[in-house]
């Protein structure tokens, strides 16, 4: 063991309940915050105005206190982070601190209208995805031994492009109040949406080459897998924003027949991702019988299955379609039931950890 690491696990061992939930932070824990806001957002959409206002009060102080968490792992077991960083498999985490800052943001401004608010997690989240986004991909090209495919590469590696769709999405949101800059920002936030497009289509290349030549065991099906369609839905719901905001800029107005095209490509390749992922979670809960336990990675299936919803309700708003209204109504209550039951899971884990102290 090196003096570094000695340090760490002193420091862990002597700092009580709190430092040691610092120091094993999981690093794509600020999921959680992409699911209860992006629930929130969903029942605001579909007019469950309460169910939205208290999962905002929820979604704030998760916030806070995860980055109390970070923040504190950062200063005291910078080691961890760094190891974290440089991981295959646990580095692409980080890229929820980027896309729970943005989705609060986004929170702030369709559930209670807080613009300001939203335009300093929007700075904030531009910041954090400019910091992740670089240091992940150079720690991992440049590292010398590198895991195979089979190890290394899984679902949370399409975070990367959640990330980055989150931060279109909100500054195209607040895109109207930002005067005659209002074109500079569009730009931007359509230059990330193409962007998120390029690495979604990247990266999920490399996954369903795994899904279909790697050997696949329950263990290594994850709920991260879900973002397999998370990612997409995002990317829907980027395009939808954009294609709303197109009467108002002329370049969009262009772009338009494009940008239709494409985000219902997206959204058809979203949808077509559900049932295979739900017979896969059959297969591992119910026919492998893989034990079911709260595990923070839970969040990561949650955040999909409301981001669906956002992201089709917006749709059938930018296409103008109504029958697609039929799909956000009935799965609201499938976000809503999965949102408790990880919330439960993670009260319940909350509790045992504190008798087990």
């Amino acid at each position: 063991m090196t003096t570094t690491q000695a340090r760490t696990t002193e420091a862990t061992a002597n700092g009580g309940a709190f430092s040691r939930a610092a120091a094993d932070l999981f690093p794509g824990y600020f999921a959680l915050v992409m699911a209860t806001g992006i629930v929130s957002i969903a029942a605001y959409l579909l007019t469950m105005t309460k169910a939205a206002w208290a999962l905002l009060f929820v979604n704030v102080a998760a916030y806070v206190s995860l980055w109390l968490l970070l923040i504190t792992r950062l200063i005291r077991f910078f080691p961890r982070v760094r190891s974290d960083m440089m991981d295959h498999a646990r580095g692409p985490g980080f890229f929820t601190v980027v896309a729970g800052t943005c989705v609060l943001g986004s929170q702030l401004v369709i559930v209670a209208g807080r613009e300001r608010a939203a335009l300093a997690l929007w700075l904030a989240g531009l910041l954090l995805w400019a910091l992740v986004m670089y240091a992940f991909f150079t720690f991992i090209t440049v590292r010398e031994e590198k895991p195979t495919l089979e190890t290394g590469l899984n679902g949370t590696w399409l975070l990367a492009a959640v990330a980055t769709q989150s931060v279109s999405v909100l500054g195209t949101l607040l895109a109207d109040h930002f005067g005659a800059q209002r074109e500079t920002l569009l730009f931007l936030t359509l230059c990330m949406f193409l962007l998120g497009c390029m690495l979604y289509l990247l990266l999920i290349t490399l996954i369903f080459y795994r899904f279909s030549f790697v050997n696949f065991t329950p263990i290594l099906m994850t709920p991260p897998y879900w973002i397999n369609m998370g990612a997409v839905a995002i990317t829907t719901l980027a395009g939808a924003r954009l294609i709303i905001a197109a009467p108002s800029w002329s370049l969009l107005g262009e772009l338009l027949p494009f940008l239709k095209g494409f985000t219902l490509f997206f959204w058809a390749a979203g949808t077509w991702w559900i049932p295979l992922l739900f017979v896969l979670g059959f297969w591992r809960h119910v026919r492998k019988r893989f034990p079911l336990r709260y595990d923070p990675q839970y969040w990561g299936m949650v955040f999909p299955l409301g981001m669906y919803t956002v992201c089709t309700f917006q749709l059938s708003k930018a296409l103008n379609f109504e029958p697609l209204m039929f799909i956000p109504r009935c799965f609201i209550y499938l976000a809503l039931t999965a949102w408790l039951a990880a919330f439960a899971g993670l009260v319940h884990s909350l509790f045992f950890r504190r008798a087990d102290a």
